[in-house]
């Protein structure tokens, strides 16, 4: 929030504040940051002094430090407090700040994302989100902008094409796709703040979300229908080590663990770790279908998980309102979309 000098300001800015103030409230108490509570906000004054006001101002510049990018990531995601208005609200607190460090950008980075994916229609198709499209979802948030790409933004257009090309996670984790385009945002510096630059960068990570998503339940079912299969044939363990499981890994556990990873992965895109865990799973499974003889099958197997990751993705998945896919690899160690 900014400096205010005027008395309908300073009924403005409180309003904000006590918009904000629920939100941050609630995530200092579920990730425990310590932080001394802003006494009138606390009680909810409806007209304090202007002391009052400057104080509240303060209190959300010395908390925004201390809440990380996965922290507001996972927060959003699982609150009722994230109405589009506190959302909203949450995204021009962070763009009006005169100061901006990495982690406000990463912050700006993932609201702009999750604004758009909150305001597009759920089924919307990946051709009609163009830069005109996305430029007047944000509208309400992001000023009016000369469209023109600057040169320097045209690579995203070809990280898509190559993203949408990938036929699994680990063409995705190792062709570097992902890590290209957090160096082309996390090297913009103040371009960044560009209306241009963020429409784009909204645009991208939005369509990577679904890129990722897609992949994710592919390989999934893959390793589902791969371990149905392989009990099918009377084999219950795999030596799983290369995926840092056991030795002798059950193929209950896996299963359950694979259950587990989808509600993870909507919540969150997790961590760089799960995600290679997973790809290294794809793989023994695979290995071991192999083994047992019947290439073909497991072959037909993949074909029938892709199209049926394409036809499971429930529409939040696919509107992209999952959080950000590069928003705090630096703060939290995550290779994978974010």
């Amino acid at each position: 929030m900014t400096t205010k000098s005027n008395l309908s300001d300073l009924a403005a800015e409180w309003r904000t504040a006590r918009t904000l103030h629920p939100l941050y409230a609630a995530l200092a108490r579920e990730f425990v940051i310590e932080m001394p509570p802003c006494g009138d906000l606390e009680a909810a004054v409806d007209a304090p002094p202007e002391e009052s006001v400057i104080q509240a101002r303060q209190w959300f510049l010395d908390m925004d430090p201390r809440i990380q990018v996965h922290q507001l990531r996972q927060f959003l995601q699982t609150t009722i407090l994230a109405s589009d208005d506190a959302l909203r609200t949450l995204l021009v607190h962070h763009l009006e700040k005169s100061e901006r460090s990495d982690s406000d950008r990463d912050k700006i980075d993932f609201l702009l994302v999750q604004y758009f994916s909150c305001s597009a229609p759920s089924r919307l198709e990946d051709s009609d989100v163009d830069l005109e499209y996305v430029a007047q979802v944000l509208e309400p948030v992001l000023k009016a902008a000369d469209l023109t790409v600057p040169g320097w933004l045209r690579p995203l257009d070809g990280l898509l094409k190559e993203a949408n090309q990938a036929r699994s996670l680990d063409d995705l984790l190792t062709g570097g796709i992902l890590e290209r385009g957090r160096k082309l945002k996390t090297g913009a510096g103040e371009k960044y703040y560009e209306p241009v630059a963020m429409v784009a960068f909204t645009r991208f990570s939005f369509l990577m979300r679904r890129v990722f998503f897609r992949l994710m339940h592919q390989d999934l079912n893959a390793i589902l229908d791969g371990l149905r299969e392989l009990e099918d044939r009377g084999i219950n363990t795999l030596d799983c080590r290369s995926a840092q499981f056991s030795a002798e890994e059950p193929t209950v556990r896996l299963r359950m663990i694979c259950q587990s990873w989808k509600v993870m992965f909507h919540a969150e895109y997790s961590s760089g770790q799960p995600l290679r865990m997973l790809v290294d799973l794809h793989s023994v499974v695979d290995t071991a279908l192999a083994r047992s003889g019947k290439k073909g099958r497991a072959k037909a197997a993949v074909a029938a998980a892709t199209a049926k990751a394409n036809s499971e993705i429930p529409d939040f998945e696919v509107a992209g309102a999952s959080p950000d896919w590069g928003a705090d690899s630096a703060d939290s160690g995550k290779d994978g979309p974010q």
